[in-house]
């Protein structure tokens, strides 16, 4: 009895763990994803952004994103230089 809980527990477990992560979410369609597509020369990038099944195409506006067309399967965004920050200096 005690080991079968703990199975049920751990099984649990390691779906909430997968599910967090998200990849296996964007790989089945039902969130939606994005991808560079092209680097400007002055680093700015052009990123295309596909709808998930669960949720519309990503808002990336936030992040300083300008958005530059629409298809049917792809929102283009333009999007500023990334800053390379790291974690030690936050």
């Amino acid at each position: 009895m005690l080991k079968s809980m703990l199975a049920v527990g751990v099984c649990i477990f390691a779906l909430m763990v997968v599910i967090k992560d998200g990849r296996v979410l964007r790989v089945a369609g039902l969130t939606g994803s994005c991808s560079v597509v092209q680097t400007f020369s002055d680093s700015s990038e052009l990123a295309a952004c596909r709808a998930g099944k669960l949720e519309g195409r990503p808002d990336l506006s936030s992040r300083g994103c300008q958005s530059v067309g629409l298809n049917a399967t792809y929102q283009y965004w333009r999007c500023p230089a990334a800053l390379a920050v790291s974690e030690a200096s936050r």
